[in-house]
């Protein structure tokens, strides 16, 4: 989940589509992997979160906020994506083997 959002917040102009598509990416990864086993059940619930997170900062985009916010509501999630990881351990790792 953190890869997702340092990729993101890689970019010099964060768009709403790119951040949908993550967002669309999270979500269906975070489903593959409960369903495989990959992550439990409480890391798919946690890690919603970030994907709602995502979905409303895409919308936020779309409705002309600046940048500046923008980036520092990405920097939230970086903070909540490192207290996920830690909490499930491969969480990062799990998702990003879908790329």
């Amino acid at each position: 989940m953190r890869t997702c959002i340092d990729r993101l917040m890689a970019q010099p102009h964060v768009d709403g589509p790119r951040v949908k598509s993550e967002s669309n990416y999270i979500s269906n990864r975070l489903e593959v992997c409960r369903l495989n086993g990959d992550i439990s059940n409480d890391a798919y619930l946690d890690a919603g979160a970030i994907h709602g997170a995502l979905e409303m900062i895409a919308n936020h985009i779309e409705m002309g906020v600046a940048q500046t916010e923008i980036h520092e509501l990405l920097r939230q999630q970086i903070t909540r994506a490192n207290r996920l990881e830690e909490k499930h351990p491969g969480l990062d790792k799990a998702i990003e083997k879908g790329r």
